[in-house]
């Protein structure tokens, strides 16, 4: 049993949002959290607007990969942050749900995934230090 707390970051296809918001927590905490994220229908590929917005602050998404969302990933995870995309996820009594309202980056010009990407590093960042782990 591991005493970090873990957050799962779900999205419908796992190609954007919550693959940068993933990357951004690894990016701040290190490995003081465990990191997940997942779609109930996942993309084939990460959006390549997400890999070049990210790529532009130093984290590379290259290596990702869109995971489909399980039960077991959900009930191991402490914090589970939804996109705003309507995704539904398995209830755990005892986890911490967020459902954070955020442009879709799929089909957007590089301008807009960037200002997605800004607001997720801040709604990261605040989840961060909510965990105690800033």
């Amino acid at each position: 049993m591991s005493d970090k707390p873990s957050v799962l970051f779900v999205c419908v296809h796992n190609a954007g949002r919550s693959q940068m918001a993933a990357a951004w927590l690894r990016h701040l905490a290190g490995d003081a959290v465990d990191v997940r994220s997942a779609g109930s229908e996942p993309a084939d590929r990460i959006n390549p607007a997400a890999v070049e917005a990210m790529r532009e602050v130093g984290i590379d998404l290259t290596g990702q990969t869109p995971a489909r969302l399980t039960w077991d990933t959900a009930q191991a995870s402490d914090v589970i942050v939804t996109m705003g995309c309507g995704d539904a996820c398995p209830v755990f009594p005892g986890r911490r749900y967020e459902d954070w309202k955020l442009t879709d980056p799929a089909g957007q010009p590089l301008d807009v995934v960037r200002g997605v990407r800004d607001e997720i590093r801040a709604r990261v960042e605040a989840l961060l230090a909510d965990l105690g782990r800033d």
